[in-house]
Parts: C-alpha cells; structure tokens; sequence
C-alpha cells in the first residue's frame, strides 16, 4: 500500500495531467488547429485515470480529473459568451459544463477495473458528449471534440457517422497509442487502427466522386455593421444599408444566380417597414437574381428569426424560420429564475421556433431553375438535424447565415465556420457561410475554403458551386449509428460501476475476524485435550 504522501502526490500528478490535458484538446479547435493536439490531449485525459504502480484511482478522484480537465478546456473554448453578456455568465456556463465531467470521471475510474477499458472509454466519452449536447433546454453542441478534427483525415468519417463518428475515432485512436505505449491488448488495438485507416482511406478517396446534376453562381454578402458590440443592434438601418449598398455592387460584375445576405442583415422587418422593404427591393433589382435575406418577423405564436427568400420578379417568397435556437440568447428559458442571479437575463430575446425541413426554393438567375437550398441558421449548424433534414428535403446546396458581429474579434465565427466545413463533408454539399462582419467563406463538399473575408471588413464572395443529391451514409443512419455507440457507453459504465461495487465489498467481507460462538469455541477446546 502507498503512503498518504504518496497518495496525494499520485493525486497530483493525475490532476496536472488533467489541466494539460484540457489545455492540448483546446490547441485542435480552430483558429488554433492542430488537429494532433486533440488526440494528444485525449491521451493525456486518460493517462489521468489509468492506475499508477497498481493503484487505481478512486472514483471521487476519477471526477476531479476530468471535471478539471474539462473546467480548463471550457475556459479556453468559450471566453467569445463574456463579449455578449460579461465575465459571469460565461464562467458559470465553463463550470455548468465541467459537471458533465464528473459522469465521464466516474465512469473512466470504474472502467479501469474490466477488460479494454481503453475502447470502453471511447464508448462513455461519446455517451457524456451527446448527454451535454441535448440537455438541458436543446444541449450545448458546441464543444464537441469532433470540430477540432475538422484538418484532419478523421473528419472524412463524418460522412459515415456524422461528428459522433468523429469524436469516437479520435478518442479510439487516443487511448489506443496511449495502450501500446504500455505493450497491453495489442492484438485488438492494431485490429481497430486497422479499421479506423481502411474507413478513413476509404471516405478520403470516394469524396468528391459524387456526380453533380448542376452548378449555380452564388454570392455571399458580407455587409458590414457600423461599430462593434451589443450598439450595433440599435443602428439596424445603418446594417441594412450597408448590405444594400455591398449588393448593390454586383451589377457591376458578372451576373450571378443567387444571393445570401447573413442572418439579421435586415433587423427592420420589411413585412411591416416601408423603407425596410424598398430598401431590399432595390438590392435585389441591382443584382437582378433571388437574394435570401435574414430579418426578423412576428406572427400570431410570437418574433422569429427568419430567412426569407426576395425574387426580382415575384418578390417575397418561401422562407425558414430558425428551429434551433440558442438558449440565453435568443430565448431565456426560467426567465423568473434566472433573473434572480443577473439581470442580463432580459437581454435575452423571445424569440419562437421554427418547423419544417429547413429548405427553401430559389430560382437561379441565368437558367431560370429551382435550387433547393438547405438553411442552417448560425447557431443551428451545431445540431445534426439542421444539415441531414434539409438534405433528406432535397436540399441541392447548404448555407449558414450568420450574425457574429456581437462576438467582435473573437475566435467564435472560426469555431463556427469549422462546424459548416464539418456539415460539408457530413452531407456532400457545398456550403455558403455569410456573415453580417465576417467571417463570410465558402466552402466545398470535401470541407475546403476557397475564398473567405477577413472580419469586420464589407466584402463580397462569388464562386460557381456543384449541385448534389447524393445521400451520405451519416444523413440515412447517421443518427443510428450514434445512438448504438452512446447505448454501449451507458452500457458499459453501469456494468463496470456494478462490478466496482461487488469488488469493493468482497475485500470487506474477506477481513471480518472469524468470530467464533461460544459453542464452537468451547468444542475447539475439548478437542484439543481429548488429543
């Protein structure tokens, strides 16, 4: 048995490891993106849990390493939320997150008193990534580890598996080199990086050999707002402006089928503002093709946050309605609640959620052909469904509207432009990312960027991009395949909690002195003389 010294410098030692470990899994996201970097830090996570000189870690201790691993992590990832509503909101939201953590610490520690607890770890790291991106009130997809892999050859998986595939693979890939470091179970690690390379070769070769039935002309406005932070949202005319007067621009170049102006580019409802409705009336006349404009609309269920489709010839057209909608910003769910904490909270909107498939129907200009466009309005991107039901839909080409300007220099709209190229590769479509100030970029099926703006500078993209209807695996069972991992995860952390309780008790019952009756010992005795 280890002394209490050295108990607590193990412990030690397993806490730091954690903090390294979060700060490595950060380095993969973008604008940072080394992709490496995540695997790496995923490897030194678990090195945190693996037993030292026999000693495994307790599962109190198993929380606290992953807890802090996942603290740090969040504190890094997210400091983009304090630009919207302070320091303390966006601290609170790092430690909300980190208790998903103590799940995931708990489950490892116990997982390293069965067989393979390198691949079941895989398993519950899934399991706990998809519990923290669904509850409460819609999840928080933004954290996923799969967007750090977004330059990397796990990202071509996303088109088996979607980002859940992703997340699984390199945890896989983590703790398997961290495995043969040791020289333990090699046979199924080679067997599984076997895998994991055959799959990742294959999608590498088989993407783009999808054939197009089309291609279309698409410009991505990116108007500009007139200053930075939270003010701009009361100079919306001046925002409107000066996507008109950027769009209006276009009839100077080469004609082009169809235009995306970004989310809130118009936050003066054209429907109900003479000005606002003229004013779009006039870029759309200047680029004589269907511009889709993102406003803000009411109806009788409340304010929405919309993407409305302007024809030159037969004005205002189909639209979407964002369905997935950013908690704390757009709507404050327990608004009574929370108000007794920050009286931010009613900054946050009302805004009401959308249904539907997520397409909309835009003719292009120089052929007079439907496009079916597939919507993912900003924070929408994040949620599988957005992207896989707009394809299931008929959905040709995907775009992301945008509004980040909030967010000033932040590394947001990098974090959120990953998501778009991860959707792309998901879906085999070409996706248009437009900005209200940056970053505005397009992106193709295989996940490049071929052109993009820099932020807060007014600037227009155009690029001729295929049309698809294809259907990857990831949109036809993708969520299938998901589903079935995160089963095995939950699965196997009851089973190695149950075996770690059964094992616990044992040595207890073993150690109880044999107390004998006074019957019994008196039988001894006689015994004893009778010999």
């Amino acid at each position: 048995m280890l002394s209490i010294r050295a108990r607590n410098m193990h412990a030690l030692i397993r806490i730091c490891l954690a903090l390294l470990s979060g700060v490595l899994v950060y380095a993969s996201y973008q604008p940072q993106g080394f992709s490496v970097a995540g695997v790496v830090g995923v490897a030194v996570l678990y090195a945190g849990f693996s037993p030292i000189k026999g000693q495994y870690v307790s599962l109190r201790l198993g929380a606290a390493i992953a807890a802090s691993h996942c603290f740090v992590l969040y504190m890094l990832l997210l400091p983009w939320i304090g630009e919207f509503v302070g320091n303390f909101p966006y601290i609170s939201l790092a430690v909300f997150l980190s208790l998903y953590g103590i799940i995931l610490g708990v489950g490892a520690a116990a997982l390293q008193r069965v067989p393979y607890p390198w691949l079941w770890f895989a398993f519950l790291y899934l399991a706990v990534e998809w519990l923290r991106s669904h509850f409460p009130f819609g999840g928080f997809a933004w954290v996923r580890l799969a967007w750090g892999q977004v330059g990397s050859p796990l990202a071509n998986l996303a088109s088996i598996g979607g980002p859940a595939l992703v997340t699984f693979v390199t945890v896989v890939l983590a703790t398997g080199s961290y495995t043969i470091a040791f020289r333990r179970h090699m046979t199924i690690i080679v067997v599984c990086f076997l895998i994991i390379a055959a799959g990742t070769a294959w999608t590498t070769v088989t993407m783009g050999s999808s054939k197009s039935i089309g291609e279309v002309s698409v410009a991505a406005i990116q108007g500009n707002v007139p200053r930075l932070g939270l003010e701009f949202n009361a100079q919306r005319r001046a925002v409107l402006a000066n996507h008109v007067a950027e769009t209006s621009k276009l009839k100077e170049r080469e004609p082009v089928d169809l235009v995306i102006w970004p989310e809130n580019s118009s936050d003066v409802n054209p429907f109900s503002d003479v000005e606002a409705k003229e004013l779009i009336s006039q870029a759309v006349a200047a680029a004589s093709a269907p511009v889709l404009v993102g406003t803000i609309t009411h109806d009788e269920v409340g304010p929405r946050n919309t993407m409305v489709v302007f024809d030159p010839e037969t004005g205002p057209g189909e639209f979407h309605h964002k369905k997935f909608l950013q908690p704390f910003g757009e709507y404050m769910p327990m608004r009574k609640f929370f108000r007794l904490f920050s009286e931010k909270v009613d900054l946050a909107g009302n805004f009401q959620p959308g249904n539907g498939t997520g397409i909309v129907r835009m003719r292009a200009a120089t052929s007079g052909t439907a496009v079916t466009v597939g919507i993912a309005t900003c924070y929408e991107v994040a949620f599988d469904a957005a992207a896989r039901d707009a394809v299931r839909a008929d959905a040709q080409i995907l775009t992301t509207p945008t509004n980040n300007a909030t967010f000033n220099f932040s590394d947001m709209t990098y974090q959120q432009l990953a998501m778009s190229r991860m959707r792309a590769i998901e879906v085999d479509r070409a996706v248009v990312v437009a900005a209200t100030s940056g970053v505005s970029a397009i992106v193709q099926p295989d996940g490049t960027v071929t052109q993009h703006t820099g932020i807060f500078e007014a600037k227009t993209l155009i690029e001729t991009l295929p049309l698809r209807n294809s259907s990857t695996i990831a949109v036809r069972y993708g969520s299938t395949i998901e589903y079935t991992l995160v089963i095995i995860g939950w699965l196997a952390m009851i089973f190695a909690l149950w075996r770690f309780n059964n094992t616990s008790a044992a040595p207890a019952s073993a150690t109880k002195p044999n107390r004998k009756s006074p019957s019994q010992s008196t039988s001894s005795t006689a015994k004893k003389k009778n010999r």
